[in-house]
């Protein structure tokens, strides 16, 4: 169903429709993730679901339920079948993080040390070291192989946490639009740059690097959306959309990073080309306010999802 990712213009992004549609969930769906090299989807959801997709066929490959814990922030590790899952229940248990094989439903670990929800997860791209930012303003430094945290970094704040592409550097952003970039390998000797989004006091929502590691993308809790130059941290543009009661709204690059999309709070989305900063695209999204929002790292194609998962793909017979 996905096509192969040529290189990407006005056209392509405009031409982008509904190619499937997944209804079956009974809550809203809190956090979806790509695989990096497999053609694979993962969503959770406050059915307390966790799904996983085929993108090539769209097709639902696996439904597991987590009723003790729920299922909130989910990411893929390298291996296709093994996720990482953040709680939405019985946080202050300590157990907020596990490490999950869908393939036989088993719980591999749990990761203790948040007092509170996880609010932002990420792996690394290189190894097997994740990121876990929590309304407890902590983030914390994990290793997949052993149960014991690697690192705390305390804060101000909600954090938002992201790796750049070839895992070298993580961003860490916070209340006051302030980003610190860390060095993975040295982050205990602290930042070695910071940056301020001026003017733009709401608390960072969601962090991303663009596939090249030149540009951060920051979407805020007041639905502001900003790329910012990930060397020096001007800002290259900025955009805002109506926002939406209980929803973050999130926004994602495209693969070759010259486009940025995002959901809105009244159930449009919406795509701008970042060197003309010209909005280029305009849709419904059909299933209301969207609670979550990826680009598939390898294909044409994005997820939308509210309480539905929308696949988008171009249509060719859509004149560019």
């Amino acid at each position: 169903m996905a096509a192969t990712l040529s290189q990407l213009d006005d056209g392509i992004v405009r031409s982008m429709a509904i190619g499937a549609v997944f209804t079956d969930y009974a809550g809203k769906i809190s956090c979806l993730d790509f695989h990096r090299k497999e053609d694979l989807l993962v969503t959770s959801s406050e059915d307390d679901s966790i799904r996983l997709y085929n993108t090539t066929s769209a097709t639902l490959s696996k439904t597991t339920y987590h009723k003790k814990h729920g299922a909130d922030r989910v990411c893929f590790t390298h291996h296709p079948s093994s996720i990482l899952c953040s709680s939405r229940y019985n946080v202050e248990s300590g157990e907020s993080l596990r490490y999950l094989s869908l393939y036989d439903n088993r719980c591999l670990r749990y990761f203790k040390g948040h007092k509170d929800r996880v609010v932002s997860l990420c792996m690394s791209p290189v190894n097997d070291s994740f990121m876990s930012g929590s309304l407890d303003h902590s983030v914390r430094i994990w290793d997949l192989r052993v149960n014991a945290c690697q690192g705390i970094l305390r804060l101000r704040g909600r954090p938002s946490v992201a790796y750049d592409q070839q895992g070298l550097v993580f961003a860490v952003a916070m209340e006051g639009g302030a980003i610190k970039l860390f060095d993975s390998r040295s982050y205990d000797k602290g930042p070695f740059d910071t940056f301020l989004v001026g003017g733009d006091t709401a608390e960072v929502s969601d962090i991303k690097f663009s596939n090249d590691g030149k540009s951060v993308l920051l979407t805020t809790t007041n639905n502001h959306i900003y790329v910012l130059d990930a060397y020096g941290g001007e800002k290259k543009c900025g955009f805002s959309l109506e926002p939406s009661r209980n929803i973050a709204t999130e926004a994602a690059f495209t693969p070759d990073g010259q486009y940025v999309i995002s959901g809105s709070g009244d159930g449009t989305l919406h795509a701008w080309n970042i060197n003309t900063v010209q909005e280029i695209a305009c849709w419904n999204s059909h299933i209301g306010p969207i609670t979550a929002l990826k680009w598939a790292p390898r294909r044409a194609m994005f997820a939308t999802a509210s309480t539905a998962l929308t696949f988008w793909i171009p249509n060719e017979s859509s004149s560019s």
